[in-house]
């Protein structure tokens, strides 16, 4: 299937017809048929009719199931897609900001888990049916959704007929390409959606962000621990660096819930049990506190799943949370400085100017390793995103191609030591660290800046109504205020 090239407002006729033409298919090997065809009932006049399915893969993606019915009593018809593989390990959220007409003919995977959102305007759409489309197409679809019953609520309720005709005409208005720029996002409990990346990226322009499911997610999702406690494992972090603190400790031994000690104590593991984000049963995660010379104290966390082989690494950094934020800028101008030390927190933005390379917080999650291994998990997960390894590869189109050819390159090179370029870490809670070589003293390849913090960081960090510091006083103000209450109402 090729790359959307034009604004196409709807995919979906292009859907059915690619079923109905592969329904007259045969498989060469084995002479199966490609499509299957069930008899359905016809929601709209209760007749029978016809409904084709067709296993595909999408590039940028993994293979779905599309969907197209047809009844030949009403001529009523419909397409959606459903995923054809089972729920990812963890759930995900997609934001891209629409800037050009180009950008509204990025693909749009919309899983039937996932809710999509104009933050513009605040539209959400809730899960439901899911849809293969790009940007305009959505859209579109929603702008004519709701233009369904406007007649009704004209007559009915002016008030609410004349807000939402001021959404509908801004959908058109986003649509055309007229009402620019504005953010989109898709957050699918599922991980079974996707929005495909652009061609050049900045900061703010395209994030990937995976998470863990809550429990509601996943019971949504009808996972469940149906099992008893999974056996704990010894599991190593990510990343050794040796001359800053010693490996965990390897021993046949089991974990134990320790982590409820009165002291927690540096360099020792410490493990609790939790429940797996993949699969939802029993599991163990490891803890341990290391102290980061020149810097401030971190909590390495792994976990691993005997059940389903989920794996994950991740580093929280703690202390209190500093009045200004911090951003660090370091200059790799050898293979030598590809071997600097360097955590990146999930609050974290990374970006590199000469790579035209930027990484939104949360992308990657707490990372503690090298520079050189930075660069490499980010190519690693863009190329995994833009080129798929299957047979649909191919359907790049060329221009495309060539752009993230070039893109990649320089990647390579980056990571290889040959070529100079700096990396910029823009923290807002300053938790993030790049190794010096010259410490204590100041390095010349390393800035540390300083910056206050925004207001839309602060509210975004959650910072605006944390209070520290006298709120006993407002806590017996508020039960006061309860009391007292309950008092006049007796």
């Amino acid at each position: 299937m090729a790359q959307h090239q034009s604004l196409a407002k709807d995919l979906f006729e292009d859907m059915g017809r690619k079923v109905a033409e592969a329904s007259a298919q045969e498989d060469t090997e084995d002479g199966t048929k490609v499509v299957d065809e069930i008899e359905s009932l016809c929601m709209n006049c209760h007749e029978d009719g016809t409904t084709r399915l067709l296993l595909t893969k999408i590039p940028f993606f993994r293979e779905i199931v599309l969907m197209s019915f047809e009844c030949p009593h009403c001529h009523f018809k419909n397409s959606e897609i459903q995923s054809a593989g089972e729920i990812q390990q963890r759930g995900v959220k997609f934001t891209l900001k629409v800037e050009t007409a180009d950008d509204l003919s990025r693909q749009i995977i919309k899983g039937d888990t996932a809710i999509f959102r104009v933050e513009e305007i605040d539209l959400e759409i809730p899960p439901g049916r899911g849809q293969m489309t790009n940007v305009e197409g959505v859209l579109s679809m929603v702008a004519q959704d709701l233009e369904q019953k406007q007649e009704e609520r004209k007559q009915a309720v002016p008030e609410v007929y004349e807000k939402v005709q001021g959404v509908i005409d801004t959908l058109k208005q986003m649509a055309s390409g007229v009402r620019l720029p504005f953010k989109i996002t898709i957050d699918d409990p599922a991980g079974n959606s996707s929005i495909e990346p652009p061609n050049v990226l900045h900061a703010g322009k395209y994030s990937r962000h995976e998470y863990p499911r809550s429990a509601a997610q996943n019971e949504a999702l009808g996972l469940g621990d149906t099992s008893g406690e999974a056996p704990p494992t010894e599991i190593r972090p990510e990343y050794h660096a040796s001359h800053m603190y010693p490996e965990m400790p390897s021993t046949s031994a089991p974990m134990v819930n320790n982590v409820d000690e009165d002291d927690i104590v540096e360099n020792q593991v410490y493990s609790f049990p939790a429940s797996c984000p993949g699969c939802t049963k029993s599991c163990t995660t490891n803890m341990k506190m290391v102290n980061i010379p020149h810097f401030k104290q971190v909590v390495l966390m792994s976990t691993v799943c005997d059940h389903c082989g989920y794996r994950s690494n991740e580093v929280k950094t703690g202390g209190e949370v500093p009045a200004k934020g911090r951003r660090i800028t370091v200059s790799i101008g050898s293979k030598e400085d590809l071997s600097r030390d360097i955590l990146k927190a999930e609050s974290c933005a990374l970006s590199c100017p000469e790579l035209n390379l930027s990484v939104e917080p949360g992308t990657l999650g707490g990372r503690f390793t090298t520079v050189e291994g930075l660069l490499t998990q980010v190519r690693d997960d863009l190329k995994s995103s833009v080129f798929d390894t299957g047979d649909a590869g191919d359907s790049v189109d060329a221009a495309s191609r060539e752009k993230w050819n070039v893109f990649f390159a320089q990647l390579d090179a980056a990571i290889g030591g040959e070529v100079k370029f700096t990396i910029v870490l823009d923290d807002p809670l300053a938790s993030s660290y790049v190794q010096s070589f010259t410490a204590p003293d100041p390095d010349p390849q390393l800035k540390l800046e300083d910056y206050e913090r925004t207001e839309a960081e602060e509210e975004e960090l959650g910072l605006k109504d944390m209070k520290t510091e006298g709120y006993e006083e407002g806590h017996a103000a508020e039960q006061a205020a309860t009391n007292g209450a309950t008092t006049n109402g007796a």
